[in-house]
């Protein structure tokens, strides 16, 4: 019995030393570039999922309003447009040069238009750690953040005075440090 638990010691050990070396001596590279490691997004969606708990059965309080798409619109333009890019844009600089590359919302593909509201309004809040999504739940109110999950759940079927008033205006150009000299 000694022996058995001298060997479960000796494992445990092993494996948190070589885990550690492992990161050390640059087994995990943190460069936006490299490719994810294995299990890597696996994982990180296991633990969103399990962050965001029940979240998702929170419904969007607001009513489907022209005057709340467009409070969404201005906001999203401000905050989200130069990660998640507008429709019929191209994407960004920086939204090309992030890990993991940020969904462009307005595309097809990445739309949020089938997570339940809570799930959408839960990530406006909190951000998601570790992919430069940040959480917005100290610097917009509770209503503002509401009106950005309506806009975002409803990007498939938005009224034409809010599709023109999104592509009105291309995404926030942020200056270069140059600039700024």
């Amino acid at each position: 019995m000694r022996g058995f638990v001298f060997g479960v010691v000796v494992t445990v050990l092993l494996i948190v030393v070589g885990g550690y070396l492992f990161v050390r001596f640059g087994g995990v590279s943190l460069a936006t570039t490299a490719a994810p490691l294995p299990m890597e997004e696996k994982l990180a969606h296991m633990a969103l999922r399990a962050s965001i708990g029940k979240s998702g059965d929170q419904k969007d309080p607001l009513p489907v309003t022209n005057d709340n798409f467009l409070a969404g619109v201005k906001l999203y333009k401000q905050d989200c447009a130069v990660c998640h890019g507008v429709p019929a844009q191209p994407s960004t600089a920086i939204s090309k040069g992030m890990f993991p590359p940020p969904p462009q919302l307005f595309e097809k593909a990445d739309m949020v238009t089938d997570d339940p509201d809570g799930v959408t309004y839960w990530k406006v809040t909190h951000g998601i750690r570790l992919s430069g999504m940040p959480g917005f739940g100290t610097t917009l109110s509770d209503t503002e953040r509401w009106q950005v999950t309506l806009l975002l759940q409803q990007a498939d079927k938005l009224p034409a005075a809010v599709q023109a008033a999104l592509a009105n205006t291309a995404p926030p150009v942020i200056p270069s440090a140059r600039a700024l000299r």
